[in-house]
C-alpha cells in the first residue's frame, strides 16, 4: 500500500503582498539560532530543496543571510519609529516573520517603502531643519542595498570627502584640518544651501545607473527617493531632494555627485 502524502499548507499573506506563497513548514527555513556568535539555519534536506526552488524562482538574488545581518546592524544603532510606530523592541518580537516578509518582497522586486515619517529639528541660526525617519523594516532594506553598492563606489570618492563613509567622520575631517593649518595661513569656507532638499532625481539616478551593478539597487533606491514624507498625518510628496537622516544618503551622493557639486560651486563663485 501507497502512504498518502498529507497536502501542505499554504500560507496566503505573501500572495496578497504582491510575493509567492509560502508553504507552512518555512518557519523551520527561517528559525534563527546563535551559536558561538554563529546564525544558524534550520533545514531537512526536504525543506533545504523547497528552499533553493523558492529562492531560484526570484528575479533578484538577495540571500536571507544579507536581510538578517542587516538588521543586526540596524538594531545596534538603534533609533526612532517610523510612520508605523513600530520600534525596533516591536520589531524583534516577530523577527522571524517580519525579516521573511521583508526578504520575500525585496527578492520579488515588490517591496515598496512606505512613507518617510519628517520630523523638523532647530537649526543653530534659526529656521527648521526636517529629518526622515523612516520605519525599522524599511531603514534594513535600505541597509541591504547599502551593504550590496557601497563597496562598489567607496574607492572613487574624493580623499576628503569625510561625510557618510566608513571609517572616516567628522573627527577625521578636523585632524586633517589641523595638520593642514600649519602649511596655510587661510581657510576657504562654504556651504551649499538646501543641497539635500534640491537634488536633481533625474541627475542622481544616472549616476547611480553608472556604479551600481545590482539592477535591484537601483530600482528600489529609485523607489526610495520618491517615497513621500509623512508631516503629521498629511503625505506630501517628494519630486526633488533625499531625506537627511536616511541610510542610503552615502548611495544618493555617488562619487561623480561631489565632483559635479564642487565644479557647480566653483563656477559660481568664479
Amino acid at each position: 500500500m501507497h502512504k498518502r502524502l498529507k497536502p501542505q499548507g499554504k500560507s496566503t499573506d505573501a500572495g496578497v503582498r504582491g510575493g509567492l506563497s509560502r508553504s507552512s513548514d518555512e518557519g523551520a527555513v527561517m528559525a534563527l539560532e546563535r551559536r558561538a556568535q554563529v546564525i544558524l539555519f534550520h533545514d531537512d534536506r526536504s525543506t533545504q530543496k523547497r528552499r533553493n526552488l523558492l529562492e531560484r524562482t526570484k528575479p533578484f538574488t538577495i540571500s536571507k543571510w544579507e536581510v538578517n545581518d542587516a538588521y543586526e546592524r540596524v538594531k545596534a544603532n538603534k533609533g526612532a519609529a517610523g510612520v508605523d510606530g513600530q520600534s525596533i523592541a516591536m520589531f524583534e518580537k516577530d523577527r522571524k516573520d517580519n525579516l521573511y516578509k521583508l526578504w520575500n518582497r525585496m527578492s520579488s522586486g515588490t517591496y515598496f517603502p512606505p512613507a518617510v515619517k519628517a520630523v523638523p529639528i532647530p537649526k543653530k541660526g534659526g529656521g527648521t531643519r526636517v529629518l526622515g525617519v523612516p520605519t525599522v523594516a524599511d531603514r534594513i532594506a535600505q541597509e541591504v542595498a547599502r551593504a550590496n553598492l557601497e563597496p562598489e563606489v567607496e574607492p572613487m570618492f574624493l580623499p576628503d570627502s569625510y561625510g557618510y563613509r566608513p571609517d572616516n567622520s567628522a573627527h577625521d575631517a578636523i585632524g586633517a584640518t589641523r595638520k593642514r593649518c600649519w602649511s596655510y595661513d587661510w581657510v576657504l569656507e562654504f556651504d551649499i544651501v538646501g543641497l539635500f532638499d534640491n537634488i536633481d532625481h533625474g541627475l542622481l539616478m544616472g549616476m547611480v545607473r553608472r556604479h551600481a551593478k545590482q539592477r535591484w539597487v537601483v530600482l528600489y533606491i529609485e523607489r526610495w527617493l520618491t517615497a513621500p514624507f509623512d508631516s503629521k498625518g498629511k503625505l506630501v510628496p517628494r519630486t526633488s531632494g533625499t531625506p537627511q537622516g536616511s541610510k542610503c544618503i552615502a548611495m544618493h551622493l555617488p562619487p561623480n555627485a561631489q565632483r559635479w557639486k564642487m565644479t557647480s560651486v566653483l563656477r559660481s563663485a568664479a
